[in-house]
Order: C-alpha cells, then structure tokens, then sequence
C-alpha cells in the first residue's frame, strides 16, 4: 500500500512538472502537433522527467568539473560560482533535451506523412470501386478503411467519428487533409471534396488523381535512379577520399613538427643563422582531433546533400549518417595504422 501510495505521489509531481512548463495557451497547439506524430495524450509525464533528468546531469556536471574552480576561501565569489553555475546549466539541458524530444517527433511526423502517401493510391482505389459498386461516398470511404492502410486508416476511422457525430464529411476531409504536410494529400483532397460539392462523377475524379499519384510515384522512383552517380561520388568522397586526404595530412604535420623539433635542438642559440628556429607549439593530437570532427561534419552534411538529390527532402538522409559518419572514422583509422607504419622511417629521422 505503501509503494502505490508513493508511485503514485511521484507521479504526480512529474506530472505537476511537466504541465508547469507547458503554458495553457500552448497546449491546444502542441496537442496538435503530437497527434501528427502518433502521439494522442499530451505526455505531461516525459515532460517532468526530462525536468529531472537535467537537475541529474547538471548535478554530475557540477560535482565533476565545477566544483574544483570554487575557492571556497572567498564565500561571495564561490556562491557565485555555484549559483550561475547551476542557473545556466539546468535551461542548457532542457534546452538540449527538448531539442531531441523534437527533432524526434518531427521525424515521426515526417514518415507517418510519407507513409500515408504511400497508402494513399491503393485506398483511393478501393473507394473507386466501392463507389462502382454502388455504394454511396461516405459507405465507400468507411468500407475501405483496411488495417493494412496503416496511418491512413486510422486518420479516415477518425474522420468517420467525426461525421457520424454531427460534422460534415466535406469539411472533416478538408480537415484531416490540412493536419499532415502533403500537398499530393492536400490537392487530392480538395479536389474529391470541391467534385462532391458541385455534383459531379466523383469517382471520374477520384481515378485521375490515382492515375496522377502513381505517376508522381514512378517519376520520383526514376529522378532517384538517375542520381545514383551522384550518391555514389558523394559516398566514395566521404568514405574514402576525405578519410585518405586527412590521414596523409596527419602524417605531413607529424614529420613537420618531428624535423622543426630536431632542428630547434640540434641549433646551438648563439649560432649564426639569418632565420629563428624554434620548436612548433602545435601538436599532432590537435590535427587528429580536427579531423574527426571535420570528417563528423562533413558525413552529416553529405547524407543530406544525398537525401536532397534522392527525394527532395533532408529529413530523409538521416538514415545514410551512421553509414557515412562511422565508415569515415573507420577509414580514417585504416588509413592512419597505414601510414604510420609507411612514413615511421621519417618521422623518427
């Protein structure tokens, strides 16, 4: 009795939290949102828990790296310290964990829109040939809702709600056709509801645009086939080429900074030479650490360079990052080991 007693005081205090950061007026709106993505509450809870995962990590900040800049000898100067330290950390990680939370619904959001694109070719032909069967528009949106429809079954069984509580049919498609980012959705719609409308051969409508949507299909899949040049070069460039380049560089600073070195040593300081020598101030490791971040950086930005070419879209490109960003590391590994063992005579002279 206890455990629940307690399990449920949490609850509601991460609960208390979360609806606390969200602003009453917002919540219609982000409500909105989340239905797009799948998600039909509001969840209050994630959103508290997020709260207490930053006060976590601010703490594990503070107690590992903070704390030891704090001269406790001076009260002010260290509870400044520790204020500002906690007043900026705590906002960073929400921040930095609410980025995530939304750069994860807006991916949820982007292949649910491109799956109920998918399905919708194959269910307007079913309702095409309820239509031919004699049934009336509404039976024929409702008799073609089929599970394997997916996303768009369950948005055309919530439109069915909606009509056989009191709404009307045209203005609940109009609706949903607004809720995702499709215009092959949206102009697909509109045209069925503005045919009902007027009176006319709805199912004469509903053909073209099935005929229009597979088209539209076809033609993407050959504007992705014609590219696959380009994503090939942008592959090898990311995977092989950037890799190889920086490697070769490495090993170039390397026997820069090794010949400078020796030369600054071997060089009496009073010796009479027209030019300075000294050792370099740059160390080999930082050139390996850019290099990573530059390949990191560059593996990004190609994967969605390739999601534009392919599809017109960047949010698609997420899947080729880890296949370029951890090939590219791996490579530039490969290639390091390599030259290492190449260059070794003139490196250590």
């Amino acid at each position: 009795m206890e455990e629940t007693f307690t399990s449920k005081l949490l609850k509601n205090l991460v609960d208390s939290f979360g609806k606390a950061f969200v602003p009453k007026k917002l919540r219609p709106y982000l409500k909105e949102y989340l239905f797009k993505a799948g998600v039909y509450e509001v969840p209050y809870r994630l959103f508290g828990s997020l709260f207490w995962v930053a006060v976590a990590l601010t703490y594990f900040v503070y107690f590992l790296k903070i704390v030891d800049f704090v001269h406790w000898e001076n009260p002010l100067k260290a509870f400044l310290i520790v204020f500002f330290s906690w007043l900026f950390l705590i906002p960073f990680f929400l921040i930095l964990l609410a980025s995530a939370l939304y750069f994860y619904y807006n991916m949820r959001i982007f292949h649910r829109t491109k799956e109920l694109e998918d399905r919708l070719p194959d269910y307007l032909t079913l309702v095409s040939t309820n239509l031919k069967g004699g049934l009336s528009f509404e039976k024929s949106l409702w008799a073609a809702i089929k599970p394997e429809f997916g996303v768009l079954a369950n948005e055309i069984a919530l439109v069915s709600k909606k009509v056989l509580t009191g709404s009307d049919v045209n203005e609940a498609m109009i609706e949903f056709s607004k809720k995702y980012d499709s215009p092959n959705l949206r102009r697909a719609m509109n045209l069925i509801v503005s045919e009902v409308d007027s009176g006319g051969r709805v199912v004469d409508v509903i053909d073209k645009i099935i005929e229009n949507l597979k088209k539209t299909r076809q033609l993407k899949e050959e504007m992705a086939a014609s590219t696959v040049t380009y994503i090939i070069f942008m592959g090898a460039l990311v995977i092989i080429i950037c890799p190889l380049l920086f490697a070769l560089s490495y090993q170039l600073v390397n026997v820069m900074v090794g010949f400078g070195n020796k030369v600054a040593t071997s060089i009496p300081a009073s010796g009479q030479i027209p030019i300075s020598i000294s050792s370099s101030g740059m160390k080999p490791i930082h050139f390996r650490i850019f290099s990573v971040a530059a390949i990191s950086v560059i593996a990004i930005f190609s994967a969605m360079i390739v999601s534009i070419i392919e599809t017109g879209n960047v949010k698609g490109g997420l899947k080729y990052i880890p296949l370029f960003l951890f090939s590219g590391l791996f490579f530039l590994f490969i290639f390091s080991v390599l030259f290492d063992v190449i260059f070794k005579g003139l490196i250590t002279f």
